[in-house]
């Protein structure tokens, strides 16, 4: 009955009611191979022979359910990068958290919209096989450098190519989330360069921020908010605030984002330099200077300098940007608030820097912002 065509992705629907394995096939099975387990365990061997690239798991079922599955799922190494959606009732309580930190995707309520299942289950299967396409492209490369030992300099023209496709294909998946990313990375990452040229005017940072180190933390900046992949739509795309629990969830984004980068890294084998500021700005663009921020609550010079500029750009745009949870500020409430964080939110030195070319800032983001993402003059 579930015979498809071999290359097409396959999904595993793991769900204790005949009719919901039906209902799934039938909307699912034109662009997936689509297999279905009416248990538990029926669903664990069948995850562990297919080798499914998604699974869609029900969560109250008889016997074992959904969170036991996907603990076992995610103990066995066989099973355990296979990305689970779970399917739960509206009317059930479920506990988001520990799902999530049973290593779950994402989360789709019954009754299913069918837009939001296809949606969902192509953002999430496209994740994975771009995964998987990029580690093949790595161990491909590894191959390629070692043929190429004699050509030097073409030889790290091309890995500079490669490291700048593999960087805007994960920039372009996080666009693929949250449609404020665009030109936001765009913005920031000019921000980010002129705040670091105007520090290194300081003596005290003169010698951290070379013309190179800049230009390894503008090539890295774009991935600051990388980790939002792994957030739910429903809190992502959240038009009012966040409850405790959701901006518990939201803050993971920093962790998630260092540990892809440096999944990515271990995956390459080697250091690369530009990692390095990569993993820094993702992880700890949101301490405070304080110590109040997340996720280590970091104190002063322990937060690395480049998380420091990011957190400023950061915070500018974001409040000069009208987002579906709030209307744009002007640029001179904007500054106000920001200087407001002096000493507290944001180091006292970079703030000094950013007065000092607030209103250059500006005019970058005027010349790279839509009128949909700026309404405040």
């Amino acid at each position: 009955m579930y015979a498809m065509s071999s290359s097409k992705p396959i999904l595993l629907v793991i769900d204790d009611i005949p009719e919901n394995l039906t209902l799934m096939y039938q909307l699912l099975k034109d662009d997936y191979r689509v297999k279905g387990a009416n248990s538990g365990a029926r669903g664990i061997a069948l995850a562990e022979s297919a080798k499914p690239d998604l699974i869609l798991l029900d969560i109250m079922m008889p016997e074992m359910d959904g969170y036991e599955v996907c603990k076992r799922l995610k103990s066995q190494p066989s099973t355990r990068d296979i990305p689970v959606i779970f399917l739960t009732a509206k009317s059930e309580r479920i506990d988001e958290q520990k799902g999530l930190a049973l290593g779950a995707a994402d989360y789709i309520t019954k009754p299913v919209n069918p837009e939001i299942v296809k949606a969902r289950v192509k953002t999430h299967v496209s994740l994975k096989l771009s995964s998987e396409m990029l580690k093949g492209e790595n161990e491909a490369l590894e191959k390629e450098v070692q043929r190429r030992t004699c050509e030097a300099i073409k030889q790290q023209e091309e890995l500079h190519a490669i490291q700048d496709v593999a960087f805007y294909a994960m920039i372009s998946l996080a666009e693929t989330r949250d449609n404020d990313t665009g030109n936001h990375i765009l913005r920031t990452q000019t921000y980010i360069k002129h705040l670091a040229e105007k520090l290194r005017q300081n003596p005290r940072y003169a010698s951290q921020l070379c013309d190179d180190v800049i230009k390894l933390i503008c090539k890295s900046a774009p991935l600051h908010d990388i980790g939002k992949i792994g957030i739910p739509d429903h809190i992502l795309l959240k038009k009012g605030n966040l409850t405790e629990d959701e901006f518990e969830i939201m803050k993971t984004h920093t962790t998630i984002g260092y540990d892809a980068i440096s999944n990515a890294e271990k995956v390459s084998g080697q250091q690369m330099d530009f990692l390095k500021y990569a993993k820094e700005i993702a992880h700890s663009h949101h301490e405070h200077w304080d110590g109040n921020g997340y996720p280590q609550g970091l104190v002063g010079d322990e937060i690395p300098l480049s998380a420091r500029l990011m957190a400023i750009a950061d915070v500018y745009d974001a409040l000069i940007s009208r987002r579906i949870y709030k209307p744009a500020f002007t640029h001179r409430d904007a500054v106000q608030i920001i200087l407001s964080g002096k000493g507290t939110q944001f180091d006292p030195e970079i703030i000094d820097a950013f007065v000092d070319i607030a209103d250059e800032l500006y005019q970058i983001a005027m010349q790279n912002m839509s009128l949909k993402e700026h309404d405040a003059s």
